[in-house]
């Protein structure tokens, strides 16, 4: 069962990146979700560097969360990923779900980056 769950995401995430280009100008906010922690990662595709990252693992964001699997935290990683792309000139972004459906923390994620400054 887990594995026909990870190929069905599989499928919604070639979808996804079949339309979903990050560039230079207008990098790629990739997401994912694990049972435990969330991550998030700006991606420029034409250099293939990232740009920025946060994850719910990070030192400074482990120390001030109660949680790290609940939507809470995902608030935080979102907020956070928004002010370093902010602080390094990035003011938009193409939001990749990576195959995740936008609901809960996925969605907590995109609001709070929306809600810091990062335009998508």
């Amino acid at each position: 069962m887990a594995a026909e769950r990870f190929e069905k995401r599989m499928v919604r995430r070639h979808r996804v990146r079949r339309r979903v280009k990050g560039s230079d100008e207008r990098p790629r906010l990739s997401v994912y979700r694990s049972l435990n922690h969330i991550y998030a990662q700006v991606v420029s595709d034409d250099s293939g560097q990232t740009l920025a990252a946060a994850s719910t693992l990070s030192a400074e964001l482990r120390e001030g969360l109660k949680s790290r699997r609940n939507v809470q935290a995902a608030k935080v990683v979102g907020k956070t990923i928004a002010e370093r792309c902010l602080s390094k000139g990035i003011s938009q972004v193409i939001f990749d779900r990576n195959g995740f459906l936008y609901h809960g923390r996925v969605k907590a994620l995109a609001e709070a980056a929306r809600a810091a400054g990062l335009k998508f």
